[in-house]
């Protein structure tokens, strides 16, 4: 392990961290409030530290593939620490685990909360809660490549943030690769917020919305999410959670005219379907559990409304955003069952959004008929494809090993919570919806809930899973060996 390499790097997030928070701590002046210089001493000092360590040379600048894993699970893990303070010194999160949880949850884009009073936050706090959305959705490493030289071993770094099987570069470079990502990401957002204005959403709600659906984040400004808003507001950030769970390579092949790889798009297409079957599954439950119950069901006043809303929080749990337009909780079981297995599907491998991920559903459903083949064609030889490309076996054989990581720390991580004594479809969602990087479950951490109930312990298990789901897992067991910080 270069541990020099480690910490300049380190250095060089934690003064961008410090960047990034100038942007509240401009609001919390503008608009008079005293927590602004809570804001501006975290930044002065993020950037004062992050100097110093940046400042660290080495004589071997190379970033080998377990240094790469090491820094982004290390910086996602100090950013949260750093953007808790904030909240945690203008005590408006009285508990620094708590405010740990809370940022954690907002650069992981899963969007739990422990505040049961979202709205008695000022407003210089609430955008930087939404903005730290923003930040982890496309990948805080990304976005500091996108501004960095440029270097072939970055991407060890890129391949450790970014979600899916695989990783690749749109564009030779990584630096150009992460500038693409950044500018239609960017450019996305603005369209999202001038959409919601348009559509009589407040500015400043607008923004903060917008950023929240970019990262497939999921924080609300209102106690109620984005319920009180009107129904165009509430189309209008349906389709964008939606498009933010798309693989972001296909807005690149956009771009660049070529269609006939779009429609190749395997995955996209997969993830389409998906999304209309278990928004249809959902209506009918919820449309029947309506007609069955006379006039009112579960916040339904009529069949269009219940229509409505099923496919908004299918693709605010498919997406892994998290938003809420009422209490899914009063649902059947139906429909509550398969929003529980949309949570675990998740989005498109490249997107903002968390989940297992379409492509690895694909290939494990591709590698089970395949098995089932060789059975009745035992000397036929068939490989996988993906996009109409071979999947190749490494890859394959990462899946497989992620799905058996993800089933032991989630088997692991429930045992842990259920000392909590809670009933088991809280306990069993709440770690769904964490290490998915959902937010919302269902029981106590349903939409109208939150997670400010849990033991200390439970709370530090949910952030691991916050952060080992967004990372995929293996950047923060590497972190966690020990053999991994030997220097030979």
């Amino acid at each position: 392990m270069n541990h020099r390499i480690v910490l300049n790097n380190i250095g060089k997030l934690i003064r961008l961290e410090g960047m990034l928070l100038i942007l509240p701590t401009l609001i919390g002046v503008f608009l008079q409030e005293k927590e602004f210089l809570a804001l501006a001493v975290t930044a002065g000092s993020s950037i004062i530290v992050g100097t110093l360590l940046s400042s660290i040379k080495t004589k071997n600048t190379r970033i080998r593939a377990k240094e790469g894993f090491v820094i982004t699970a290390l910086v996602w893990l100090i950013f949260s620490i750093i953007g808790a303070i904030p909240f945690y010194a203008t005590g408006n999160i009285k508990s620094f685990t708590d405010a740990i949880f809370e940022t954690a949850s907002g650069f992981t884009t899963t969007g739990a909360s422990i505040l049961r009073d979202v709205e008695a936050l000022p407003k210089c706090l609430l955008f930087w809660r939404s903005f730290t959305h923003w930040i982890g959705g496309m990948g805080i490493l990304v976005f500091m490549m996108a501004f960095a030289s440029s270097s072939a071993d970055e991407m060890n770094i890129m391949r450790a943030e970014s979600p899916g099987p695989s990783v690749e570069k749109m564009v030779p470079k990584v630096k150009e690769t992460a500038i693409i990502l950044y500018g239609i990401y960017t450019v996305m957002t603005i369209i999202l917020i001038i959409a919601l204005i348009i559509a009589g959403m407040p500015v400043f709600d607008s923004v903060c919305h917008a950023l929240g659906t970019a990262g497939t984040g999921g924080f609300g400004i209102k106690g109620d999410s984005i319920a009180s808003y009107n129904k165009v507001c509430q189309g209008i950030i349906t389709v964008g959670m939606m498009m933010f769970g798309v693989n972001f390579n296909l807005y690149y092949l956009i771009i660049m005219k070529k269609f006939k790889d779009i429609l190749h798009s395997e995955e996209v297409f997969t993830y389409i379907i998906i999304y209309f079957v278990a928004s249809i599954l959902v209506s009918i439950g919820t449309v029947n559990g309506f007609m069955h119950s006379g006039t009112y069901y579960a916040g339904f006043n009529t069949v269009g409304e219940a229509v409505h809303h099923s496919f908004f929080q299918v693709a605010s749990v498919m997406t892994t955003t998290g938003f809420a337009t009422m209490d899914f909780n009063l649902w059947a079981t139906m429909p509550k069952a398969i929003m529980v297995l949309v949570m675990f599907i998740g989005a498109c491998a490249g997107s903002t959004g968390g989940g297992i991920k379409v492509s690895r559903i694909i290939i494990y459903f591709k590698e089970v008929v395949r098995e089932l083949q060789s059975y009745i064609h035992p000397s036929s030889v068939k490989s996988i494809r993906l996009d109409g490309k071979v999947v190749s076996k490494d890859t394959i054989r990462t899946t497989n090993v992620f799905l058996m990581a993800y089933i032991f720390i989630f088997v692991g991580s429930l045992v842990i919570v259920c000392f909590d004594g809670f009933d088991l479809v809280t306990s069993f969602t709440a770690v769904t919806a964490t290490i998915n990087n959902i937010g919302p479950g269902l029981g106590i951490v349903g939409p109208t809930g939150n997670f400010a109930d849990f033991s200390i312990l439970a709370k530090w298990v949910f952030i691991f899973d916050m952060i080992a789901g967004r990372l995929e897992i293996f950047p923060v067991l590497i972190m966690l060996s020990i053999k991994t910080w030997r220097r030979k």
